[in-house]
């Protein structure tokens, strides 16, 4: 590995937890960064972040908030309402994500940033390379493409799922997730 203080940009708690678990079981200075302005409503996005803080808590890593800026992520996926998931919506908004946590970490002098936004089935872990590899050129800070589903995280992550009792969410968190979730329940209750 070689970082010792690494930042996580982190979705959720449930993607986050095996990788949170191994930075810190490996001596790493590790911080999570909740930065997720995509997040509809926003009780669900207090119910995300709150989770989030009780699994950093529990596993030994520093948690940071970053404001809550729904008003931003609608303006920068504004044409993009009608996009699937894994579309170009979702690139936007891992881009706007990953910016902003890479600007954060070259402020806070973190060696290198990891995201954990590819761990989903919902998500295309390439997808967020791509957009990870063009916040990186514009920031200038090292983005660690590390699969955390990978070398039996993904075994590490559904066994702290269950040990914590982790809150987990149906959906990828915006609006526009949720609306299609609901309409596939709604059609399959016909």
């Amino acid at each position: 590995m070689g970082y010792k203080k690494i930042l996580v940009l982190s979705c959720c708690a449930p993607c986050s937890c095996a990788a949170i678990k191994h930075l810190a079981d490996s001596g790493a200075d590790v911080s999570v960064l909740f930065y997720n302005p995509n997040i509809h409503p926003r009780q669900e996005y207090e119910k995300r972040r709150d989770e989030q803080k009780r699994v950093c808590q529990d596993l030994g890593a520093k948690f940071i908030e970053l404001p809550y800026e729904p008003e931003k992520w609608d303006k920068a996926v504004c044409g993009l309402e009608h996009e699937p998931e894994r579309g170009k919506r979702c690139s936007v908004c891992f881009y706007m994500r990953l910016v902003r946590a890479q600007e954060y970490a070259k402020e806070h002098k973190f060696e290198v940033l990891t995201s954990v936004l590819g761990v989903s089935r919902y998500k295309d872990f390439n997808q967020v390379n791509t957009a990870a590899r063009l916040a990186w050129a514009r920031v200038g800070k090292p983005y660690w493409a590390k699969d955390w589903r990978k070398d039996g995280l993904e075994e590490l992550r559904r066994a702290l799922i269950k040990e914590f009792e982790m809150y987990r969410q149906t959906y990828c968190g915006c609006k526009y997730s949720l609306a299609a979730v609901t309409a596939r329940k709604q059609e399959g209750e016909k």
